[in-house]
């Protein structure tokens, strides 16, 4: 038991043991299912929402607030824990943290399918997200751990397209599960995944940790965990309050950036430091860590507004409107797995600024949607944003794990999640907040003509198109005259927050055109920017 461990927290000089590198691949599989139910279990719920806001016994009767938290209660806890996670897989060993995430992340998943309440379904999805947080960044780590240098591409290429698979399948699981079962079967679902990643985890996964981790750093961990979950919660109240000039959404923003201003400064001056700041000097890591956040700040506000199309705008089932986010998936299963062939040959910086271009120009393509655009459209546009993707997460991915020591996989892994979160997260809030207010002022002199209409009503009614729809339900024949207003004003406002989103993936494609590795230059190297560096330079670091 020692040796394999020793040996795999051992620099990259030393390469992986024979007897790991046999059955790397079934170790990538299983890695592979744990990243599968964490993803899955965070687009599956997205189905549920009105299921569970649904009175007794259909749902729990979760009003919107609170369905709100029911994602962003996992969201917080994942976010806010992560860079410590990783930390402690460095120190620990990642596969005794990968197993008690996946642990902690099946008895949540329990919990959460018998609430009793919207506060239990809460309460329970923190749970979750606390054994996602130690899963996501061991995962990778162990990866990097488990694969050569020349191999690591081709893994993480794989790896990526997991994520696009769970985030695909996750709504057609929902969608067929809520046909034939109860609300809780979306998260029940996860439990016999955790039971099977477990035993083959137990079987195949080697241990791994950093075999200098130095002291513990108590300050550093708890100013990261404070300044990451006082921004995210700050992030997450300026969504649901649509303004991000609200002075708690203001102070909590302000004051979770001030924590980790302050966590930077402690990590500069202490002498064993949770993590080595100067990573950050390096373009090529801090452009990939970029790249990271900006593509899913726009891939999932994205996401957000493309979902009330599909089914408010257009009509379509939960279970119909995943099998039309399905050419996304697949888009990221073929391409994912050989960006590396692709980045051979015309280097990382020019493969990911090309995807953030395709990104980008699917998102502007969203614009030319409306309420009766042909399917294929749509269809053709996921496809070629799932290419886009493909070409940008494995290659920014490798950047920042080779770009680390091997021993300090965990950390990087952990970074790596860290900004994919808070870039998404950010991406809801700010890219919801446009939407939101881009339909109140459209509808809003259809609602005013509304005769009789209570002012709280109206503003309720203003909120999104659902609550729009809602109305016109409740008002019956009278209530037929705000469908038609409210689509043309949600598709007016989903075409501005596409516009947003757009702009934002170009900033991703400048800032890799201006920092991410040149053609030949190795992604791990501290100055492949650098036109002296030559190919390989940095491989048997």
């Amino acid at each position: 038991m020692a040796s394999p461990s020793d040996t795999q927290g051992a620099p990259a000089e030393s390469g992986v043991p024979e007897v790991i590198h046999r059955r790397r691949w079934a170790i990538l599989v299983v890695l592979m299912l744990s990243v599968l139910v964490v993803v899955l279990d965070n687009s599956i719920l997205n189905v549920a929402m009105k299921t569970i806001a649904s009175p007794e016994p259909t749902g729990l009767g979760a009003a919107q607030s609170q369905l709100e938290w029911a994602i962003n209660s996992y969201t917080l806890v994942f976010a806010g824990l992560l860079f410590t996670a990783g930390l402690l897989g460095d120190r620990l060993g990642r596969k005794k943290v990968l197993l008690g995430g996946m642990t902690v992340f099946g008895i949540g998943s329990v919990l959460a399918a018998f609430s009793g309440s919207p506060g239990e379904l809460i309460g329970y999805r923190a749970v979750m997200g606390l054994g996602a947080a130690f899963v996501m960044p061991a995962t990778l780590a162990i990866l990097v751990n488990v694969f050569e240098r020349e191999e690591q591409p081709r893994a993480i290429g794989i790896w990526t397209a997991a994520v696009g698979l769970g985030i695909a399948i996750g709504p057609i699981t929902g969608g067929v599960l809520l046909e034939h079962f109860w609300w809780g079967s979306v998260f029940f679902v996860n439990v016999p995944i955790v039971i099977v990643a477990l035993v083959a985890m137990s079987l195949l996964v080697p241990d791994s940790k950093d075999p200098a981790p130095g002291r513990l750093d108590p300050g550093g961990v708890v100013l990261s965990v404070v300044g990451l979950v006082l921004l995210v919660y700050g992030i997450i109240k300026g969504g649901q309050l649509a303004d991000f000039t609200d002075g708690r959404v203001l102070g909590t923003i302000g004051g979770g950036l001030a924590v980790l201003v302050l966590f930077v400064v402690h990590e500069k001056r202490s002498d064993h430091p949770a993590i080595d700041v100067s990573y950050f000097r390096k373009p090529a890591f801090s452009a990939a860590i970029a790249a990271i956040a900006l593509v899913f700040f726009a891939l999932m506000g994205v996401t957000f507004f493309m979902v009330f199309y599909i089914q408010s705008v257009r009509g379509y089932s939960a279970l119909e409107s995943g099998l039309l986010i399905l050419p996304l998936a697949v888009a990221q299963l073929i391409f994912a797995p050989r960006t590396r062939l692709v980045v051979e040959r015309f280097g990382v910086r020019t493969v990911c600024a090309g995807g953030m271009l395709l990104v980008a120009g699917t998102m502007a393509g969203f614009t030319q949607l409306a309420v009766d655009t042909p399917l294929v459209v749509m269809e053709v546009l996921f496809f070629v944003q799932g290419a886009g993707m493909a070409h940008i997460m494995p290659p920014v991915t490798l950047t920042v794990m080779q770009t680390l020591p091997r021993q300090k996989a965990g950390s990087g892994s952990a970074l790596n999640n860290t900004f994919r979160q808070v870039g998404g997260a950010l991406g809801v809030a700010v890219l919801g907040s446009v939407l939101s207010t881009a339909y109140r002022d459209g509808i809003k002199d259809t609602l005013a003509a509304v005769p009789g209409l209570p002012d709280s009503a109206r503003h309720a009614a203003g909120e999104s198109v659902e609550a729009t729809l809602g109305l016109a339900e409740k008002l019956g024949p009278k209530g037929q005259a705000l469908i038609g207003p409210a689509h043309d004003a949600f598709i007016h406002a989903m075409h501005v927050t596409a516009l947003g989103s757009a702009a934002v993936a170009l900033l991703g494609a400048l800032v890799s055109v201006a920092f991410l590795p040149r053609k030949g230059a190795a992604p791990g190297d501290p100055d492949a920017g650098r036109p002296r560096e030559k190919a390989g330079a940095g491989a048997g670091r």
